[in-house]
């Protein structure tokens, strides 16, 4: 009962925690068959960090 008063108190929630775990799972499964864990890390900090990486040919278009 504490946990939900001081959720609604505080207005916080720990859905961006459940967000970033759901996302390194999913990462993970796509991962299975990588050669060594250097990889998957790689990977997840792809995925996980919030930059916008483009292909070249694939680059949004100067404003």
């Amino acid at each position: 009962m504490n946990a939900i008063v001081a959720t609604v108190t505080h207005q916080i929630s720990n859905a961006r925690v459940e967000a970033t775990n759901n996302k390194i799972k999913l990462t993970i499964r796509m991962a299975y068959r990588f050669r060594n864990i250097d990889n998957l890390i790689a990977m997840i900090y792809l995925r996980c960090g919030g930059r916008v990486i483009y292909l070249p040919e694939r680059a949004p278009e100067a404003a």
